[in-house]
């Protein structure tokens, strides 16, 4: 152990590079694509080169664009096991302003079951197959050889993350990787969190159609939101409950937005770091605030 100690920080000392960067490349070279986090486990935003989506990436990061760009730009999709690109200047830059190191299980051919809780730890216990287990700042997470979809809160205080999401980097944990259950999909195929955790906005009387010109209109208006979601930068709680308040304001009493707009909106607010309880007080707030 101390000579893989006394190595870790030759390395450091070396090539002038922090913790997280050599996480990074140990990550990378382990298979495991890697990207840095900032202050409150979120992504860094997108760059200049990437601002109103000109790159051409979706503006909810849910598929990575074209683009070329060489920064840590779109959340999971940023994610990458090429050590040049670890090693480059802008993302060499992006270390030294890194809170932690974050990797994207689905990249890796894993799923990871995020246990909140000492309920959530219970149910997993007395129902998934035991595999390894990596101790967190609240609970645990178990991870299974196997890819599939992301959702969160599909039960109290159990998160899906694997394909399109990451995940903290915590380290190997304990034990032997378990093939990934049957259980664990149906729990994705199911209950994805953007579904459970919109609240339902009823049509209002009378509205038999969107007063807006066409529906490019609102899906121009949805997509806007969460682009200022996405790239805030600071004050994501405020940002979030602006955004809110600005798309009910403009369609929140003609009845035109359907539970999949909503849930888009709280997908990019959860990405950022936000929980699926801010997100609905948040909405709540802005439709009282409106009067809804």
């Amino acid at each position: 152990m101390t000579q893989v100690t006394d190595i870790r920080r030759e390395h450091l000392r070396r090539y002038g590079i922090n913790e997280h960067h050599y996480t990074a490349l140990d990550l990378a070279a382990s298979g495991f694509p890697a990207l840095p986090l900032r202050a409150g486990k979120v992504p860094f935003g997108n760059c200049r080169r990437c601002t109103d989506n000109a790159c051409g990436g979706r503006p909810n990061m849910k598929t990575p664009g074209p683009c070329q760009c060489p920064a840590p730009c779109h959340g999971w999709a940023a994610a990458t096991k090429d050590p040049d690109i670890i090693n480059s200047g802008i993302w060499r830059h992006a270390w030294t302003r890194a809170a932690a190191v974050a990797y994207h299980p689905g990249g890796a051919g894993l799923t990871v079951v995020d246990l909140d809780n000492a309920d959530a730890i219970t149910w997993a216990r007395e129902n998934l197959p035991a595999t390894q287990t990596v101790t967190t700042t609240r609970g645990e997470h178990w991870l299974y050889l196997g890819r599939t979809q992301s959702a969160n809160a599909v039960r109290p205080g159990v998160d899906i993350k694997s394909t399109m999401s990451y995940a903290r980097w915590l380290g190997f944990g304990s034990g032997d990787m378990a093939l990934l259950p049957d259980a664990v999909r149906a729990l994705t195929a199911k209950a994805p969190a953007t579904t459970r955790s919109v609240p339902h906005i009823p049509m209002p009387t009378g509205a038999a159609e969107c007063r807006h010109r066409t529906p490019a209109y609102l899906e121009r208006g949805i997509a806007m939101a969460e682009q200022r979601i996405t790239e805030a930068r600071s004050a994501i709680h405020a940002t979030v409950y602006r955004t809110f308040l600005a798309v009910l304001s403009t369609h929140g009493r003609c009845g035109c937005l359907t539970e999949d707009h909503i849930a888009r909106l709280f997908t990019a607010a959860q990405t950022k770091g936000e929980t699926a309880r801010h997100c609905t007080e948040a909405w709540t707030n802005a439709r009282t605030t409106l009067g809804l």
